[in-house]
């Protein structure tokens, strides 16, 4: 190695990223940004639980419908001319209202039954070992100079598992760059990128789009009763989001990370590949895909095909599409049970049933914070406390004339400074959905862009903010290779992704809305 080069990569390893965040050359004095970080930290464990938060959230908004009555304050509503005005859940008739539908309330609450449904299919097959086989061969068989693409891949894929790819595929991302006697932190970095830093995208429809089209849906009600939305109106943004995120995730682990974290000291391990069975396994699965896919088209392509709208025969707006979260359900569940059969970890009826069984029990926390959720979003909604800020809102934005691509993109950035603080993607949008939705679609954008953006912002930031539930488990991986691995370790390394993603999405952001291409199928940018 030439001297140049020698001074070029010493440039590299003792950056400003290094300076700025590890305090290399005096561990005993922290940067600022350290520092700050310590405070959000510290801001972010004193928050309540997400639960406890909509219960405040929901008491908060019967508070504030008895102020603003009280008040008097309306809002005319720019599609109807209808005059809007809050309406006291204090009352008499609000109270009566509030005991009377918590039941309701909670049944009725659009992500509670898509996501009983989705994950008894991604159960099976989550159970079976499929998605783990999947993961573990689609990045043992790539060849060495497309390993990082492939991790970085296989994390976005991940999706479709729920949280596998936190549980599952970091340690891998790591233990497959040590078997190529890579750095392992650089593994670890890139499949953390795809799993978390890409959480906005992917290239199928994952467990989280039903979730939030569910909030979506609810937020967009408010101003239009009969919109009805499809857990795929992300997916052509999404699709190609994953493309993005998949080139600039591998472009940064080779030209930014992998270089500052330079040669690993440490002993390099190695793991197997998947065996005969669990090949086995995938090939009579990849079959079974490829026959339900083709049960789908003869469901929808032909003109007259039976989950087509009967009377306009339109696939956009048709019994499939309503019924997507059935499709993602037979769509898991049978190759998941097929590879079950062949691989030997499905004997029988029982052995499935256990699978799902197990996948619900995972729902326990999720389904006792949707119980609150559920009230607060049906109390915002009946108060018309929402549609007055909406209409407010767009009024003021329009005022100051801050609307267009401008306004999205600001919207971006407000979902990623908040994620700082709060993890859950779903919590974030069961509160920001009810106000900014409703508000957007007041200044003429679909709801599809609204929580497009949301998901930009809410995946850019979930690699360098220590309030993500996973990020402490990322911590305990990291030390397996460096027992000095903390906080400001993992953010350090993570923080070339969070620049470059947020650069290059928003700049896919901006062109996909100068086009004007629709965000998914019958969700176009604009209001009709």
């Amino acid at each position: 190695m030439t001297k140049k080069e020698q001074t070029k990569n010493e440039l590299v390893r003792n950056g400003f990223l290094n300076r700025l965040l590890k305090c290399k050359h005096n561990p005993n004095k922290r940067s600022f940004s350290l520092r700050a970080l310590d405070v959000i930290e510290k801001i972010g464990n004193k928050l309540p639980h997400p639960a406890t938060l909509f219960a405040i959230f929901a008491l908060l908004t019967l508070i504030f419908s008895y102020i603003i009555e009280r008040m008097g304050a309306t809002a005319v509503h720019p599609g109807t001319g209808e005059t809007i005005r809050v309406i006291n859940l204090l009352s008499g008739d609000g109270f009566r209202f509030v005991w009377s539908t918590a039941t309701d309330n909670f049944v009725n609450f659009p992500p509670l039954g898509i996501v009983l449904v989705a994950m008894i299919g991604v159960g099976v097959a989550e159970g079976s070992g499929l998605l783990t086989a999947a993961l573990r061969h689609l990045v043992t068989s790539a060849p060495k100079r497309l390993i990082t693409m492939a991790v970085v891949a296989a994390g976005v894929l991940s999706h479709l598992a729920s949280s596998a790819g936190y549980v599952i595929l970091i340690p891998l991302g790591a233990m497959v760059f040590a078997a190529v006697k890579r750095h392992p932190l650089a593994g670890l970095a890139a499949a953390f990128c795809g799993v978390s830093a890409g959480f906005g995208a992917n290239f199928l429809i994952g467990t989280i789009d039903p979730i939030l089209s569910g909030l979506t849906e609810s937020a967009a009600n408010i101003i239009d009763p009969g919109m009805k939305l499809s857990a795929a109106i992300n997916v052509y943004f999404m699709m190609a989001s994953a493309f993005m995120v998949t080139i600039v995730g591998t472009w940064v682990t080779e030209k930014f990370v992998e270089p500052r974290l330079g040669e690993y000291k440490g002993e390099l391990e190695s793991f197997d590949t998947i065996d005969s069975k669990e090949r086995k396994g995938l090939r009579w699965a990849g079959v079974s895909v490829l026959l339900t896919i083709g049960l789908f088209l003869i469901l929808t392509v032909p003109h007259n095909a039976l989950l087509r709208d009967p009377v306009t025969h339109s696939i956009l707006k048709s019994p499939f599409m309503t019924g997507l979260i059935t499709a993602i359900l037979v769509f898991f569940f049978i190759p998941g049970v097929v590879y079950g059969v062949v691989a030997g970890t499905i004997k029988n009826d029982k052995d499935a049933i256990k699978h799902m069984t197990n996948s619900m029990k995972g729902l326990s926390s999720y389904i006792v914070l949707v119980f609150f959720a559920a009230q607060f979003v049906f109390y915002f909604k009946k108060s018309n406390i929402g549609v007055m800020i909406a209409i407010k809102g767009a009024e003021l934005l329009e005022s100051i004339g801050f609307t267009g691509i401008g306004l999205v993109i600001a919207f971006v950035f407000v979902s990623a400074f908040i994620n700082l603080f709060m993890g859950s993607a779903s919590a974030k949008w069961a509160i920001m959905a009810p106000i900014f939705v409703p508000m957007f679609m007041l200044l003429g954008y679909y709801p599809a862009i609204t929580q497009a953006a949301f998901r930009i912002g809410d995946s850019v930031t979930n690699v360098i903010t220590p309030m993500m539930s996973y990020f402490a488990l990322i911590v305990a991986f990291a030390q397996k290779y460096d027992e000095k691995a903390g906080l400001g370790t993992i953010i350090a390394t993570m923080l070339p992704y969070t620049v470059f993603l947020t650069i290059a999405w928003i700049i896919l952001l901006i062109v996909w809305m100068l086009i004007g291409l629709p965000i998914g199928p019958g969700a176009p940018i604009y209001m009709p």
